[in-house]
């Protein structure tokens, strides 16, 4: 089996794909509502959130458009800050919709500051909601979530939207503590599971938000979701098989009582891949460490390396598939995913493998004989 290194989809331990072969059942039914109901239950818990969370069978994009269109209106003032790929993705449904999106973009590499947030809020009282990326995989960033939220919600009173898709799960995010409105998350990270569900939680402000909002909206409607969610139900045919793999997955998760302890083996995967990376003598795009994200890390390619080359030789010759840049960091940088199932022996592996395949690509890793 190939040890797959991506920032998603991520590895399915054995014991969740046991419990998706499970049969089908009445997605009506009794046993269906209480599966649901104890899923939902659980990601609160792991959300940290008494906030009302719904699982849509869709991508993490499916989530981030649904938080869009059930709480703003065509026109409306949108300050999307971004640090790359994914932030930029978010805006892009924003203007889609038709809300009026001023992005606020930082530099590869650099972290959301907060104080320009702060002043973009002052310049623009018009803004009615901001969109921030919590963890960038493009870059392998972190944004100080705990020191943005209180800028946007506490100093300006603005609705904040979240895209947690590659940090629930992984890092440390409370939901309520951070009074975050809108989170949205994604099976295929760190919660061990196939992609194809999104997870969404959705505050008080936020369903205020929704009485006005006039964005079009069907399949994701948030009070579908609900007024199903009352009879244990989802609006539309759910995906069973994933909802059996995300109900066991969040049990195993949840199994110690809180979710610190995964919080901190992410903390210690990631430390431990960044120091194997630069100790081969490659550049991690993350400027400051602080910043750098605990699921996935980004390492600018050696001059003169394609990244095709060295993506198909690790996956040619030593089985390892990791995965490239996205956005503008296209052909200029690659990225390990470590988040959900993973071990330092697979990480062992990756960093052996590039020892290796660096040198016949050009490049001499610092330390390599």
């Amino acid at each position: 089996m190939a040890n797959l290194r991506l920032p998603g989809p991520t590895p399915v331990p054995p014991d969740v794909v046991e419990a998706m072969s499970k049969q089908m059942i009445d997605h009506r039914g009794a046993e269906f509502a209480e599966m649901l109901r104890r899923i939902t239950a659980n990601l609160q818990r792991a959300f940290l959130t008494k906030n009302d969370i719904f699982v849509f069978t869709s991508s993490g994009t499916g989530a981030m458009e649904a938080a869009i269109v059930n709480t703003l209106s065509p026109g409306d003032r949108v300050l999307a800050v971004t640090v790359g790929n994914f932030g930029d993705r978010f805006a892009r449904i924003a203007t889609a919709y038709g809300a009026d999106v001023n992005v606020l973009k930082f530099p590869d590499g650099e972290a959301v500051d907060p104080e320009r947030v702060r002043q973009a809020l002052k310049d623009d009282p018009a803004v009615t909601t901001v969109l921030v990326t919590h963890n960038e995989t493009s870059t392998g960033i972190t944004n100080e979530l705990g020191v943005i939220a209180p800028i946007v919600k506490g100093e300006f009173d603005k609705l904040i939207l979240v895209d947690a898709i590659s940090s629930l799960g992984s890092i440390n995010l409370p939901v309520d503590a951070w009074d975050l409105d809108v989170v949205i998350a994604g099976s295929q990270k760190g919660w061990m599971c196939p992609p194809g569900l999104a997870m969404i939680s959705f505050s008080e402000r936020a369903w205020k938000a929704s009485e006005t909002a006039k964005m079009p909206r069907f399949y994701f409607s948030l009070a579908e979701a609900k007024k199903s969610f009352g009879l244990g139900q989802t609006p539309w045919t759910p995906a069973i098989s994933l909802m059996y793999g995300l109900d066991h997955a969040l049990q195993q998760m949840l199994a110690q009582g809180d979710m610190e302890s995964v919080y901190a083996f992410h903390q210690k995967i990631a430390r431990y891949t960044r120091d194997g990376l630069k100790a081969l003598g490659l550049k991690l795009v993350a400027t400051e460490e602080k910043y750098a994200s605990n699921t996935v890390t980004a390492a600018y390619l050696p001059e003169g390396i394609k990244d095709e080359d060295l993506l198909n030789m690790l996956r040619d010759d030593y089985d390892i598939i990791a995965a490239e840049g996205r956005g503008l960091l296209a052909g200029r940088v690659f990225r390990i995913g470590h988040m959900g199932y993973v071990s330092t022996e697979d990480i062992d592996d990756v960093l052996a493998a590039l020892k290796e395949a660096l040198p016949k690509l050009g490049y001499q890793p610092a330390g390599a004989a």
